[in-house]
This record gives C-alpha cells, structure tokens and sequence, in this order.
C-alpha cells in the first residue's frame, strides 16, 4: 500500500507518498481501506518533529480516517467485512489502509457522505469529551468557543446549540463568523478587533460564560478565567497561544471555577472507546435528524498531503480539510 510517510521534520515537504508494508490485524483490531482522512493540527504538529505518536501506534500522520472494513483480527464481533465506517486513530489515517483497536469504530452516519464522515471522529470526540463529559455544559447556560470556525469549533457550535445553549465564538474574519452564524452561534466576536473578555461580559449582563472551550492555551489562560462566570468550566485542548502562562489563582477562587486539560490521542484505549461509545449514543442521532453535519472546506488528493498542510496552517478554511485516498 502507499502510506504519507515523514522521512525527516521539516515543512509541508517533509510528507512524502511512499510504498510501504500493508498493516496487519491483531487481537481486537480491525483493517479499514481508507476513503478518506482529515488534516489535524496534531498532524502539522507531528510532521514538524514536535508531536510523536504513542507508544504501539503507526508512525504515519492521520488521526481520523473513514473507509470500508476490509478484515477482522481475532476476538472481533459487531462487525463484518464491507461495513463503512469511520474511526478514531492514533496515527495512520493518511494511508490506503489502517488498522483500528475495534472501540475506535463507528459506523458512518445515516445522511453523512462515506468520504466526508472522515471530519468526524476526532472533533465529535473531542467535543463531546470535553465540553459535556468534562466541563458538563447543560440546556440555557453559555459556551464561549475559541476558533467557531475551526473543524473543532464548527462542530462545538452545532452540538451545542442542539442541546439546547448559547454559544459565544471567536474568529478574525466576518466570513468566518457569518458561517458560525449561520450554524447556530449567538454572539459572535472579531478577535483581531475586539476583546472576547469584554464582548462576553457584555452579551451576559455581566454574567460571563458557563463554561470555555480553548485551543490557544498560554496566551488566553489569565482572559478566559476572567470571562468565565461564577462556577464556570475552562477546557482547555490546545496550545496555539504557548504551553506557559501565568493564572490569577484569585480570581479563579473567587468564581470557584474550574481548569482541565486534555489530550485524546494518548488516552488509554478504554478511555478512548468509552469516549467513541458515548459519541455513537449521543452525538450519532443528531446527524440523522438534521440537527448536526460535517464542514468540509475542501477535498484534496492524500498524495498531495502537503498542499493540505499548507491550507491549515494559512488558517484560510473553515472546518475541515479531507484527504482522499486513492
């Protein structure tokens, strides 16, 4: 098979399409032909040097993929050959085949396109882990989301609306808030022209958000404690912004408020199924009814990765961007 391998860190040109050995099932692990996977910043991050894989896990980039079933290592029941599905993996999405530990499968969506249920698995999991397992959003209180128009913030936006909240977002460009709009967000704020703390304060009558999903760490660390209201949940699942950063241990006790944060990629695999389980009750039914979608931005060839690369890092898209497998 071809497999996007990464011979030395470097830029977008460090990924090239190579012949390799075709991965076999083992004990509770399922083969997937892949149809598609989508770029992560996880991936840029790996491809530059800073971002290894797990211990056991493939060294190809790709944290998400959908595809067919193509066979089934032992002790693997619920699923038969030629099912599509998509899964979440810890390495190895941008390749022609891909194998997956059997809780990291789901089955494609009813109403979602086999090549575009790729944009699912690592977003709906890390959203529904973080937002609703961790920070425990409910019905009518406020979600602030850093990056609505992200693959992550898209699909934040749309769960959370469909249960029911307000949903706050940042972006630097009005075609980018206009699409949160259009998604369902309620207040939306220009980053690069006004402050999110303020703006927040503002839409709540002082109140501030419920709870803050953040992908920039260090650099909004202190201002996101600040728009967090009383008992309020910080989430934090990224560092853009810097790994360190100073916190007004004050004002945090003062709002009795609360600070995670995770990562998905390294999680036990019981974790990581309990994660997929979850998804597969709460999440899954929504796509049928309508209520929630995938945003792709745009499909490019797998063999082509680099390209791919190149659009996420100009931070030009909004949602995802799918590689398509030969």
């Amino acid at each position: 098979m071809h497999a996007i391998t990464i011979p030395e860190p470097g830029g977008p040109e460090a990924l090239v399409w190579d012949e390799v050995p075709d991965p076999v099932p083992g004990e509770g692990e399922v083969l997937v032909e892949v149809v598609a996977s989508a770029v992560n910043r996880a991936d840029i991050l790996q491809r530059q040097g800073f971002y290894d894989p797990p211990p056991g896990a493939s060294r190809y980039p790709g944290l998400e993929c959908s595809g067919r079933v193509a066979a089934l290592g032992p002790g693997v029941s619920g699923w038969a050959v030629g099912d599509e599905v998509c899964a979440l993996l810890a390495g190895g999405g941008y390749a022609e085949k891909v194998v997956v530990p059997a809780g990291q499968l789901l089955p494609v969506p009813e109403g979602v396109d086999l090549r575009q249920a790729a944009a699912l698995p690592e977003v709906t999991c890390t959203v529904w882990s973080n937002v609703f397992m961790v920070a425990h959003l409910r019905p009518a209180e406020t979600l602030l989301v850093h990056g609505g128009s992200s693959g992550i913030g898209t699909m934040a936006v749309q769960l959370a609306k469909a249960l029911g909240a307000r949903v706050a977002v940042t972006a630097g460009t009005k075609e980018k808030l206009d699409y949160c709009a259009e998604l369902g967000a309620d207040i939306l704020i220009n980053y690069r022209e006004q402050d999110f703390v303020a703006e927040i304060e503002r839409a709540t009558d002082g109140a501030g958000a419920d709870v803050i999903l953040d992908n920039m760490g260090a650099k909004y660390l202190n201002r996101n404690v600040q728009a967090l209201a009383v008992n309020g949940r910080l989430a934090i699942i990224g560092m853009q912004g810097g790994a360190k950063g100073e916190l007004n241990i004050g004002t945090l006790l003062s709002k009795r408020a609360a600070v995670s944060a995770t990562s998905l990629r390294a999680r036990p695999l019981g974790e990581k199924a309990a994660i997929v389980a979850a998804v597969r009750e709460h999440v899954w039914p929504l796509f049928a009814d309508g209520h929630v979608r995938p945003v792709v931005d745009r499909e490019l060839p797998m063999s082509d990765a680099a390209a791919a690369h190149r659009v996420v890092e100009e931070s030009g898209h909004i949602g995802k961007v799918l590689l398509v497998a030969p």
